[in-house]
């Protein structure tokens, strides 16, 4: 209906009427010569349409208001959880319960707008009872009716549920903003049966090659006292640990602390299996897997020198506090014995020497791939330094001098604590070369030198990259003095020395990674019901990332079923969603071509069989009721669950609610007004022609 006749468009409509009847009166006030019926008809279509006209010019919008009724929602959500299935009162019949919920459903729509759901690790449209949910969440289920019925007449919410809620967190903290009364159907069995489970697991996801760790078993049993299990721990199917855990009390519950040693590099899968007791309710929850992937952090460090030194032990000592380094000494003679294959890192203590130019050994390391550590002092051959590498130049005399250290504040490659820098401005001096070096290339300077009282920009600890391989440069001789000085200070451990040491020869010896084709999960271990998504970057021969040519990957099970795949491209590089996999070990292959080149990158992950829902045998009814009670609902047992139609046609609050709907639309807009004003002018126009005026 329109409210739009108020005293101001009466008044307007008056005053138009006015117009109307005067224009009117000028057109035909003199037509004498006309019939007085036909000059009162000619009269009044001139009024109406000067009027309608006049009208459309002061009110182009006109307001009009209707009322929408919308009847009452409710929704109803059934847990679809493995749990809701598995365990089940005595005299439950799941048929029973599925017709008589669908028969509530029939008969509230008669009355109301009803919504169906069922919910477990997601939330899906309509009843579905095969309980094949691999988790319980209904705080997603609440949050989901949160957004989508927001400002809707939502009369109440059904849930149907045992209150096995593994996922997302309480439900009660979402209902507060549904402003809807929560009617619970009690699911499942509040009885405790007999059950063993592995409760929880503690590990360590990342450990080195041939180091011990542990992994903290929780092991709980319910109705078990006076029995006995046996605690078993497997790797890769192999059993290599087992103990006796004895039972003592009706609801046991017990730490286990298991020490292994990782023997395997890679991704290693480990089985916590627990002996299963008579007639248990469920021995799915007797076994969960972890995953440990095990990697090989040492490194070999070679200190090459022509001969004994104090710095040199000094060195050792640092890089050795670090069980991932493995630290050798080779002197003079002794290098020609070295495999430079076997070493990540090689420390050149002042070689080339004067005493010492070890040519043969030099040319072995340039063949080689480990990164290097140029230590320079008063007995290098400065002359055959600046041959066998061109990033640094020390020309002119072997004349040396006090250098003294100040740590470069633009530095980031590692961190270097407050406390480290002190003590590092604080070292007493290097006996370095005097000339100043001269960098050839872009240097990563982590040291300048300090002449005296004099800062400059000699740089003495610096960084550089030689044909892909890392390289460090230290001007300068006597770092036993700074490790000598922080235990002369009470520094029994010379942490600042110990700290920049390790984290140098760490930075130089981490290999980047040049590979030009790169496929890569977003983590080794995956859920079930996760979705798989690999990721691929392919680089040309400038190192700039392509996704021209086709990817294809290959999947394969423990079974050896074999899956194929295309990776779709992204802006820049590529991504596959191969989806939810089932439990199990899977090795991939992606190939691609670039150019006449074929590139090839493999790799392995793991999926996790999900035992959550075996986890807890025991429904929360104390739950469901309190999500009632909060929200003035009412819990009902399935067997009463058909009573839910009366309570709910008894609640006042749930009733059926107009809406307001207001809007505005323009006179113009209005066919019949147009058609109305045309019709008065063509009839006005046909008799006055019909009479002769023109």
């Amino acid at each position: 209906m329109s409210d739009s006749l108020t005293i101001y468009s009466l008044l307007t409509l008056f005053g138009c009427l006015v117009a109307g009847i005067l224009l009117a009166w000028l057109l035909y006030g003199s037509t004498l010569h006309l019939g007085r019926k036909l000059r009162y008809l000619l009269a009044a279509l001139r009024t109406v349409a000067v009027t309608a006209i006049g009208f459309l010019l002061f009110f182009p919008l006109i307001r009009s208001v209707s009322y929408i009724p919308e009847k009452p929602i409710i929704i109803i959500g059934q847990d679809n959880s493995l749990s809701v299935g598995n365990i089940a009162p005595a005299g439950f019949s799941k048929a029973k319960y599925a017709q008589d919920i669908k028969l509530l459903a029939d008969k509230l729509s008669e009355q109301y707008e009803v919504k169906l759901y069922s919910f477990a690790d997601s939330v899906k449209n309509g009843f579905d009872f095969s309980n094949k949910g691999k988790l319980s969440n209904a705080a997603g289920f609440i949050s989901k009716l949160n957004d989508e019925y927001l400002n809707r007449n939502v009369g109440a919410v059904i849930v149907a549920s045992d209150g096995i809620f593994n996922r997302g967190g309480s439900p009660l903290y979402e209902l507060d903003k549904l402003k809807a009364p929560v009617y619970t159907i009690a699911l499942g069995d509040t009885i405790p049966k007999k059950d063993l489970q592995v409760a929880g697991l503690s590990h360590n996801s990342l450990v080195y090659l041939n180091n011990e760790f542990t992994a903290e078993v929780q092991v709980q049993a319910f109705e078990a006292r006076g029995e006995e299990t046996a605690l078993s721990v497997l790797e890769n199917g192999k059993k290599i640990h087992e103990e006796r855990v004895p039972i003592n009390s009706a609801a046991f519950v017990k730490n286990v602390t298991v020490k292994l040693k990782a023997t395997k590099l890679g991704l290693q899968k480990y089985t916590v299996q627990l002996s299963p007791l008579s007639r248990e309710a469920s021995e799915k929850n007797n076994t969960q897997h972890f995953f440990v992937e095990v990697i090989d952090a040492r490194q070999k460090v070679l200190i090459a020198a022509a001969g004994p030194h104090p710095d040199i032990a000094a060195l050792k000592q640092a890089i050795a506090l670090n069980k991932n380094f493995e630290v050798k000494i080779a002197l003079a003679e002794e290098l020609n014995g070295v495999n430079i294959a076997d070493y990540g890192l090689v420390v050149l203590y002042q070689l080339p020497s004067v005493m010492y130019d070890a040519t043969a050994f030099m040319n072995k390391l340039k063949l080689g791939n480990a990164a290097v550590w140029y230590m320079v002092g008063a007995q290098s051959n400065l002359a055959a330094f600046n041959q066998i590498q061109r990033q640094v130049n020390l020309s002119g005399l072997n004349t040396v001098q006090e250098s003294y250290s100040r740590v470069n504040s633009g530095f980031t490659a590692f961190d270097l604590d407050p406390v480290t820098v002190k003590h590092i401005e604080s070292f007493d001096p290097l006996i370095a070369p005097s000339n100043k070096p001269l960098v050839n290339g872009e240097a990563t300077v982590v040291l300048q030198q300090r002449i005296g009282k004099i800062n400059t920009d000699y740089p003495q600890l610096f960084f550089m990259a030689d044909n892909g391989k890392k390289t460090g440069f230290l001007i300068g001789e006597g770092l036993w003095r700074w490790r000598l000085s922080e235990v002369a200070e009470g520094q029994q451990d010379a942490m600042a020395f110990n700290n920049l040491i390790s984290k140098t020869v760490q930075y130089l010896s981490v290999k980047d990674d040049k590979r030009k084709f790169k496929v890569y999960t977003s983590k080794n271990t995956f859920d079930e019901n996760e979705s798989i998504i690999l990721n691929a970057v392919l680089y040309n021969d400038s190192y700039v990332p392509v996704n021209k040519p086709d990817v294809e990957l290959v999947l394969k099970n423990d079974q050896g079923a074999a899956y194929k795949f295309l990776f779709s491209r992204t802006e820049a590089a590529y991504q596959l969603d191969a989806g939810a996999l089932p439990p199990g070990n899977y090795t991939y292959t992606a190939t691609t071509v670039l150019g006449d080149k074929k590139h090839t990158a493999q790799g392995i992950f793991y999926i996790n069989a999900m035992v959550a829902e075996y986890q807890q045998t025991v429904a929360n009814h104390q739950l469901l009721s309190t999500m009632s009670v909060q929200t003035g609902g009412k819990m009902y047992m399935p067997a009463d669950l058909l009573k839910l139609l009366d309570d709910i046609k008894a609640n006042d609050q749930i009733r059926t609610l107009s809406y307001e709907d207001r809007k505005y639309e323009e006179l113009i807009n209005f066919k019949w007004l147009f058609a109305l004003i045309m019709g008065l002018l063509a009839l006005e126009w046909f008799f006055r022609k019909r009479n002769g005026e023109i």
